[in-house]
């Protein structure tokens, strides 16, 4: 659960991921999620990153696209 919903526990979760994350995502969709990765993972966009960004270095940063409306 996000922080900002009264969340407590936080996850390290890299910068890039980060910014994904919450460009595909509202913090209450974060919320219904719960603790299941394999549920945000069913977003074809989010899919598509986890794909692209596996060959990546662990270090690896990029510029993150904005959100796009819905």
């Amino acid at each position: 659960m996000p922080k900002s919903r009264g969340g407590r526990e936080t996850r390290p979760v890299h910068p890039i991921c980060h910014r994904t994350l919450h460009n595909l995502f509202t913090n209450k969709e974060l919320e219904r999620s719960g603790d299941d990765p394999s549920a945000l993972a069913k977003n074809p966009d989010l899919s598509r990153f986890l794909a692209w960004i596996a060959g990546k270095e662990p270090d690896f940063h990029a510029v993150t696209r904005r959100k796009r409306a819905r």
